[in-house]
């Protein structure tokens, strides 16, 4: 059994330096999750503030209707889905790297539930505290940059590490456009040996893995601003 195994992941992995599909495609699922987790930063930020503005002041109603458009198409659709749009529709006819899609498929996605974590973290401050920054001279800018949001941003900071584990895993679906993440690099593996078992497994503990150490990461964010309340 156990020269079967060896043999087994010497046919997966060793032959033809077969365990660089793996270690490749880690890379691309990495620098695609990272740089959508950013553009879904920025995009959620600039969202929520649209939509939250207009729930307090009744300030940007066009806008706030802009937002709402993007929030109910994106959160109603299959990231799959919006994947293949932009890559087949969009840029169909253009010769643009399978990487830089797959980043604004996914950082347009994750922009649409980052937007509502903000807000519900805006909204979660009290309205005494705009009053506060009224009473301090603040203007409407002014109160939800120095007082709301540095509050906000500490209220939702688990929710978002919540966000990048789950895009993480979203990102296995890049292999509808032909990229070559970590998932696709495993398939890659069993298309060549017709072994499923070793580089799918494989692929699974890898992904397990990361999951589990941004897990603890969030975990122990969360009790430093659990302490950092007393």
């Amino acid at each position: 059994m156990l020269q079967s195994f060896q043999d087994r992941f010497d046919l997966n992995f060793i032959q033809d330096n077969r365990w660089k599909y793996i270690w490749d495609g880690l890379g691309v699922t990495l620098r695609v999750t990272f740089f959508a987790v950013i553009i879904g930063i920025v995009i959620g930020f600039l969202v929520a503030i649209v939509r939250s503005t207009y729930d307090k002041t009744g300030k940007l109603r066009i806008l706030n209707w802009v937002c709402k458009v993007y929030l109910t198409v994106i959160r109603g659709t299959p990231v799959v889905v919006q994947l293949l749009i932009i890559y087949f529709v969009i840029f169909g006819s253009v010769n643009i790297s399978k990487v830089l899609v797959a980043v604004m498929a996914f950082g347009f996605n994750s922009g649409a539930y980052v937007a509502e974590i903000f807000r519900s973290g805006i909204m979660s401050i009290d309205n005494g505290q705009f009053e506060a920054g009224r009473s301090l001279g603040f203007n409407y800018v002014q109160t939800m940059v120095y007082i709301i949001m540095p509050q906000a941003f500490k209220n939702v900071l688990p929710a978002l590490g919540n966000e990048f584990i789950v895009l993480l895993k979203e990102t296995s679906v890049s292999g509808y456009i032909a990229l070559q993440d970590l998932t696709k690099g495993g398939d890659i593996i069993r298309s060549r040996t017709y072994d499923a078992f070793m580089p799918l497994i494989a692929v699974a503990i890898i992904y397990l893995v990361m999951v589990m150490i941004f897990t603890k990461l969030v975990n122990i964010l969360e009790r430093r601003l659990r302490n950092s309340d007393h």
